[in-house]
């Protein structure tokens, strides 16, 4: 599950750790109820307006937290462009926009490369299968960049910005559930808004080997 609208919630805006949800945003989340059947368990990025999301969501069906992870937390962008919009990014991340693609590796002072951002989903991918192994399906609630990645893991670095088509007006939800093979999450997403690079599709993955292989789930989602 993508988090509900934050505060300062725009286009090409890097959001402070600590922005909280919106009214907004915590009225999208019953409106994104209810969930695909069978979730037994949540498990969330411990960034406020991510924590928040699954703490209301926890609330109105009634299922557990069972686990917080910094796997889960968005890309970390450089410190210095949190809280800032395309306008006023520094020369130093301009720069970096420039090249990251060409070199995935290459970081911008204290943020993230793709590979660092990649190496994380793939990490994460396990740790979601783990958990799911001990509590059943899960809803994971992160954030729209890494949910990207963590639904795209075969592209690699670059599936930070390849643009899937995506169902307009589809509600959130990420399910992973531990079935033995093969595995299957779905994603949905709740905003409208936020960051113009690749927001997730509603897709179904499944795994019983490497590579990732994705299905649309959604009547009205295209073909990529």
């Amino acid at each position: 599950m993508r988090h509900g609208a934050y505060e300062g919630h725009r286009p090409s805006y890097h959001a402070p750790h600590e922005a909280a949800l919106t009214q907004n945003g915590r009225e999208q989340i019953p409106r994104s109820l209810p969930l695909p059947e069978g979730i037994t368990a949540i498990v969330t990025s411990p960034i406020p307006h991510a924590r928040q999301t699954a703490t209301l969501v926890a609330h109105l069906t009634g299922l557990p937290i069972v686990a917080t992870s910094g796997l889960l937390a968005e890309w970390r962008a450089q410190s210095n462009v949190l809280g800032r919009t395309a306008e006023t990014y520094p020369p130093a991340y301009r720069t970096w926009r420039a090249r990251h693609l060409a070199s995935p590796s290459l970081r911008c002072e204290d943020g993230e490369s793709l590979t660092d951002l990649h190496t994380r989903a793939r990490h994460c991918a396990t740790f979601l299968q783990h958990t799911a192994l001990r509590h059943g399906p899960l809803l994971a609630v992160s954030h729209t960049l890494f949910l990207g990645v963590l639904t795209h893991l075969q592209e690699g670095p670059a599936a930070f910005v390849t643009p899937p088509r995506e169902p307009r007006g589809s509600s959130p939800s990420a399910a992973c559930s531990p079935t033995a093979s093969p595995r299957h999450c779905t994603f949905r997403d709740m905003n409208d808004e936020g960051p113009t690079v690749r927001p997730p599709p509603m897709t179904c993955w499944t795994q019983a080997a490497t590579p990732w292989r994705f299905h649309c789930m959604s009547r009205s989602c295209e073909s990529s």
